[in-house]
């Protein structure tokens, strides 16, 4: 008997399936599946629509498909709607800000459904601009720009501390935090020979060895390094986790590189810190944004700011849904995904204590 070809149903706003899904990648899942797109307008940022029509549109259309792929503009792919599937055996969320906001994933998880979340797509450009900014903030290059455009293009003196200890290689790097943007980092350090170190409490076991990191405190990781990237997500639990104690840890002539979420570190207790003069930072990201016009951290000579965009390439949209159509295909063709959501991203999402071993 002839295996039945998989329905996709693929849910989202005209913006997301405009920047999002590729004619080439919509092609290439039409190889193994027969697909629709359900269109649906509402919701704000990540957050789930949860206007009753949208609800009951996405609900009266669940009933055949065998996977449903959500993005902006989609209500949540709740336990009723997947009582109405039948045939439901993965769901999937394009760009959920990390943790699939838009799936009930315990919910699929008591159903047998499998949860996938392609949101890596954006880790990309992140790491190679968290590179960037370690680089960069290195050698204090955003003052030497501040000098030549105020109009001062001679050559800085030997005794200055960024022009003075600018290499990377070598230097010893910790990561707070170690998803897939850390992950690509670590491969990006490699040539430079870095000692890394992560502090990350859901990590599994196995991963220092098979990455080559050493684990350890967050504590470590201010107090040790020569270079202190932070990646981790904002949840519960990171919200405000680097305030003035924590900042105080780190080192003179010590680097602190933030590409993740502006509200994990104390915006004060940072500036203050920076004030000292003998550390820089590289910041896309602040809390607020956008950075308020009289913010003293603009002005500060050992600071290189962008404005959140460590993220946003061209390439980084159309990514979303090229790993989720890889992982459509290696579902379907009897794989395991490769970015499959496990309770260890629920204990990440809720920062809760709760890991797995």
């Amino acid at each position: 008997m002839t295996a039945s070809i998989p329905k996709v149903l693929l849910v989202c706003n005209q913006r997301t399936r405009d920047q999002f899904l590729a004619p080439s990648d919509l092609e290439r899942l039409s190889t193994f599946a027969t697909w629709d797109w359900l269109h649906l307008e509402g919701g704000e940022a990540f957050a789930p629509n949860d206007a009753p029509s949208a609800i009951r549109q996405l609900a009266d259309r669940v009933g055949d498909f065998d996977s449903i792929v959500v993005c902006h503009g989609s209500p949540t792919v709740s336990a009723d709607m997947m009582d109405r599937a039948p045939n439901l055996r993965v769901v999937g969320e394009l760009e959920g800000d990390r943790f699939a906001y838009r799936i009930d994933v315990e919910a699929a998880w008591k159903r047998g459904i499998r949860t996938v979340d392609t949101t890596n797509g954006s880790s990309y450009p992140v790491a190679e601009w968290a590179l960037a900014m370690i680089l960069v903030s290195l050698r204090n290059a955003g003052a030497y720009f501040r000098r030549i455009i105020a109009g001062d293009t001679s050559r800085p003196p030997e005794s200055d501390f960024g022009y003075m200890h600018g290499e990377l290689t070598g230097k010893r790097v910790g990561l707070i935090g170690c998803g897939h943007i850390g992950r690509l980092l670590i491969k990006f350090l490699r040539p430079f020979e870095a000692d890394i170190r992560v502090y990350d409490p859901y990590l599994s076991s196995e991963l220092p060895d098979a990455l080559g990191f050493v684990k350890t405190s967050l504590e470590t990781i201010l107090s040790e390094s020569d270079v202190i990237t932070c990646l981790a997500p904002l949840t519960p639990a990171t919200q405000g986790m680097i305030g003035q104690r924590e900042l105080e840890m780190i080192p003179p002539n010590s680097v602190f590189v933030n590409v993740s979420r502006g509200a994990i570190v104390d915006s004060d207790a940072l500036i203050a810190r920076l004030k000292r003069g003998d550390i820089v930072a590289g910041l896309d990201v602040f809390d607020p944004e956008p950075i308020p016009s009289d913010s003293e951290i603009i002005g500060l000579p050992n600071v290189f700011l962008t404005p959140h965009i460590a993220g946003v390439t061209a390439s980084s949209y159309p990514r979303f849904f090229t790993l989720m159509v890889d992982e459509l295909e290696r579902f379907f063709k009897g794989y395991d995904p490769l970015y499959e959501l496990s309770p260890r991203s629920l204990a990440n999402r809720r920062g809760s204590a709760e890991t797995v071993r």
